[in-house]
C-alpha cells in the first residue's frame, strides 16, 4: 500500500508543473511580503483547464499531502514552493519539528545557521527566519487546500461534466482536504494563536487576509472536523498515508486536550469520548520492540498497526533534505557509525539535554527500551552548544530495517522511515491525562493503557505502574519517554505550564545552566515581514 501511495506522489511530482497555477495562487503570504506578481504567464493553464484531466484531482490531493513531506516540485531541490530559506530548511515537517522540539528540553542543535540558536534559547524575535518560514509554510498549505475546495464545488464539477464515479471519489478527497486544512490551522493556532484566516470563500491572489482570534479558530477547526467525519474513510480502510475517520477523531481529541490553553474552557470529557472512539477502532500496540516503530520498514514490520496518521517517506521517490532525511542524518555525529543508521554520513547536529536523559531510571543503562541514547564519547552535560559531543545523542530514527539492511536509496542520502504523526500510544496517554484532569473514564483503564506501553518498553511487567502512580507529573514525563522527538513536546509543556516561566533545562534562556523565560514565549510572534504588509494583523503580546 505504501508503494502505491508513494507512486502517486511521484506521478504528482512529474505532472504538477502542468497545473502549477492552481498552486501558485496560494502564495498570498509570500506575495504580500515579496510583492510578487500573481498574474499567469500566457502559456500557463488556468485553474479550470488544469482539471480537464480527471487524474488532476488526485494529483492535487497528493500535492496537499506531500506539502508536509516535500518542499518543492522536483525534490530534493529545484522549483521550491517558497522563496527564502533553501528547500531543506523550508520543509514543513522539519520546521514544525524544530518549533516543537528545539524550543524544549528534548533537543538542541549544534549549528549556527542564522537565528536557529534562538529557538532553544527561547530568545527569538519577530524577525526569526525559521519562525517566519514556518508561518509561510502553514499559510501556503492552507491556500492549497482552499484552492482544491474552490475547484471541486458542485458547480465546477457540473461544468466539467465529471462522471458520477469520480464525483464520489472527489467528495472523499474534499473531506480529506478539509482535514488537512484543519490540521494546518491547528498547527497555526497552537504556534501563533491568532493567524490570518482564509477559506475557499475568500478571493484568490494578493489581498490582506483578516486576523482570526484563537478561540474563534478553535471553533472553526472543531466544526470542520465534526462536519467531515462521516465522509472520511472508515478507520484503517484508506490508502496508506491518507487520513481516515480516526485521524479526524485524533485531531479533535488533540484540540480538546489543549482547549483550556486555546479557549480558557476545559474539554477533557470530549478527550475521553474521542480517544475511546480511536481505541475501539482496531489499532493495537504491536508485539515488537519500541525501536522498530522508527525504522525504515515501519510501514510493514508491525509498527503500522499502531499508527493513526503517518507521513510517508521513500528514499527513492520522496527525496528531500527536510523531513526524515533531516531527522536521521542530523542526530548522527561523534563516534557514531553512519552505516548503523543506513546513511552515508552524519550531520553533527541535534542531541538532547540532561533533563530529558534523567527521565529514565538508571539513565543510559535504563531497563526502559525507549531510552535510545548514544553515549560513547558524548558527555551528558552541554558546556558548548556548538560541540556535538556535548550532550547525549539520540538514536531513535534509523534508516535500516529490522534485519539491519539499509533503506532503498543506495546513495545513503534519503530515508524510508515514515513519520508517525498520530499513533495509539498518544491516544492512551491522552486518555490517562484527561481522566486525571476530571474528564471521566476510570483509573484502572488509564493504568491498563499505560502498562501496555510500558510492557512494550520493558519487555515484561517489571515497569508496570499501579493506579496510585497515576499523577499529572508522571504523565508529562511518560509522554516525553514515549513520544520524544515526535513533535509533541512544546505543546505538552505549555499545557502543563512548564515551557516558559516554569521549567529549566540547559541553555534555556541562552545560559548554560538554563533559566526561566517570560510567559509570552508560550506563543510565537507573527513575522515582522507580514505585519509590515498586512494592516489587519496585531502582534502577539510581548513582541
Amino acid at each position: 500500500m505504501k508503494n502505491k501511495y508513494i507512486n502517486n506522489k511521484a506521478m504528482m511530482l512529474r505532472t504538477i508543473k502542468s497545473i502549477f497555477l492552481v498552486f501558485a495562487i496560494a502564495l498570498f503570504v509570500q506575495s504580500c511580503a515579496d510583492r510578487l506578481d500573481l498574474q499567469p504567464e500566457d502559456e500557463r493553464l488556468t485553474g479550470d483547464a488544469a482539471f480537464e484531466d480527471p487524474n488532476a484531482y488526485k494529483e492535487f490531493l497528493a500535492k496537499i499531502y506531500a506539502g508536509i513531506s516535500l518542499s518543492g516540485q522536483e525534490g530534493p531541490a529545484g522549483a521550491p514552493d517558497l522563496a527564502g530559506l533553501d528547500e531543506g530548511f523550508s520543509n514543513y515537517l522539519r520546521l514544525y519539528w524544530k518549533m516543537q522540539e528545539l524550543t524544549t528540553d528534548e533537543a538542541l542543535i549544534a549549528w549556527n545557521d542564522g537565528t536557529i540558536q534562538d529557538l532553544h534559547g527561547q530568545v527569538w524575535t519577530s524577525g526569526n527566519e525559521f519562525i517566519r518560514t514556518m508561518y509561510s509554510r502553514l499559510m501556503y498549505q492552507v491556500a492549497l487546500c482552499n484552492e482544491f475546495l474552490r475547484q471541486t464545488t458542485d458547480s465546477k464539477l457540473d461544468g466539467r461534466g465529471v462522471s458520477s464515479e469520480l464525483r464520489a471519489d472527489i467528495q472523499t478527497f474534499r473531506a480529506e482536504v478539509r482535514f488537512m486544512r484543519a490540521l494546518t490551522y491547528w498547527h497555526a493556532m497552537d504556534l501563533f494563536a491568532n493567524p490570518p484566516f482564509v477559506t475557499e470563500d475568500d478571493p484568490i491572489g494578493a489581498f490582506l487576509p483578516p486576523q482570526i482570534q484563537r478561540a474563534d479558530l478553535f471553533d472553526f477547526i472543531e466544526s470542520e472536523l465534526l462536519a467531515i467525519t462521516d465522509n472520511m474513510a472508515a478507520p484503517r480502510s484508506n490508502e496508506y498515508g491518507r487520513a481516515d475517520r480516526a485521524a479526524a477523531w485524533m485531531l479533535l481529541a488533540k484540540i480538546y486536550l489543549n482547549a483550556e490553553v486555546y479557549t480558557g474552557t476545559p474539554r477533557y470529557a470530549d478527550v475521553i469520548t474521542y480517544t475511546n472512539n480511536i481505541i475501539g477502532a482496531g489499532y493495537s500496540i504491536p508485539d515488537i520492540p519500541y525501536f522498530h516503530s522508527f525504522l525504515a520498514d515501519n510501514d510493514s514490520n508491525g509498527a503500522q498497526d499502531e499508527v493513526i496518521f503517518t507521513i510517508p517517506f521513500d528514499g527513492q521517490r520522496t527525496q528531500a533534505f527536510g523531513g526524515m532525511t533531516f531527522l536521521t542524518h542530523a542526530p548522527v555525529g561523534g563516534s557514531m557509525d553512519p552505516s548503523d543508521f543506513g546513511i552515508n554520513g552524519g550531520w553533527f547536529g541535534i542531541r538532547t539535554t540532561p533533563t530529558f536523559v534523567e527521565q529514565f531510571p538508571g539513565e543510559e543503562n535504563s531497563a526502559d527500551g525507549r531510552e535510545l541514547l548514544y553515549t560513547d564519547g558524548q558527555s551528558k552535560d552541554i558546556m558548548s552548544v556548538a560541540t556535538f559531543t556535548d550532550g547525549f545523542a539520540v538514536a531513535k530514527y534509523r534508516n535500516v530495517d529490522v534485519n539491519g539492511n539499509p533503506g532503498s536509496d543506495t546513495t545513503g542520502d534519503h530515508t524510508d522511515i515514515d513519520f508517525p504523526m498520530f499513533r495509539l500510544a498518544d491516544a492512551y496517554l491522552m486518555y490517562a491525562e484527561a481522566f486525571l484532569r476530571g474528564g471521566g473514564g476510570s483509573a484502572s483503564t488509564a493504568a491498563g493503557y499505560i502498562n501496555q506501553l510500558r510492557e512494550r518498553a520493558y519487555g515484561d511487567t517489571s515497569g508496570n505502574i499501579s493506579e496510585a502512580d497515576l499523577t499529572l507529573d508522571f504523565i508529562i514525563d511518560e509522554r516525553s519517554r514515549e513520544l520524544y522527538w515526535e513533535a509533541h513536546r512544546r505543546t505538552d509543556l505549555i499545557r502543563f505550564d512548564q515551557f516558559s516561566d516554569n521549567g529549566v533545562w540547559q541553555w534555556k534562556g541562552g545560559v548554560q545552566s538554563g533559566t526561566t523565560t517570560e510567559s509570552f514565549r508560550d506563543l510565537m510572534p507573527l513575522p515582522a515581514t507580514d505585519l509590515g504588509i498586512n494592516t489587519n494583523l496585531e502582534q502577539n503580546p510581548g513582541y
